[in-house]
């Protein structure tokens, strides 16, 4: 973006609310340099302060630190780390050649029923070729775990 006459990087930060009959609502913007877990903590108080009661599940990155500061603001909310964000970090560890066939033994775990049959992919995904290979994988995936198979909230 152009700012005061020199193009400069920055990121635009948004808060999408899905409302329980499924509408979707954009609840703000926010240009910033960087994010941290402060920016998140102020973005979290303005949402209160412009009238949001609650959050009943919010869906975030792996941002450290963010999980505590949606929680330090609605204390009740379930928070889960977005598959997407976890599936780009894991593949980061990845050579190219080997990113699809890796990124399809990770189905197993985020499309599991419960914690518990995503828990017993994970580990036979450690046990396998590519945890073998890449166990950095699986160490971020276990150390996200709490906030992969987060229990939904409820109203």
């Amino acid at each position: 973006m152009r700012d005061e006459g020199i193009v400069r990087n920055k990121a635009v930060h948004i808060a999408l609310g899905v409302r329980a009959d499924g509408a979707k609502e954009i609840l703000g913007l926010w240009l910033e340099q960087s994010e941290g877990a402060k920016f998140w903590l102020r973005v979290t108080n303005e949402l209160r302060n412009r009238g949001v009661e609650d959050i009943l599940l919010a869906v975030v990155d792996g941002l450290k630190g963010f999980p505590d500061a949606i929680t330090a603001v609605f204390p009740e909310t379930a928070v889960q780390t977005c598959i997407v964000h976890l599936l780009r970090h894991s593949l980061d560890f990845v050579s190219y050649k080997d990113r699809k066939p890796v990124a399809a033994a990770l189905k197993g775990i985020y499309r599991a029923l419960d914690a518990e049959a995503g828990r017993a992919a994970l580990a036979a995904f450690e046990e396998g070729l590519w945890g073998r290979r890449y166990p950095a994988i699986g160490q971020s995936w276990r150390r996200a775990w709490n906030e992969v198979a987060a229990p939904p909230a409820t109203p």
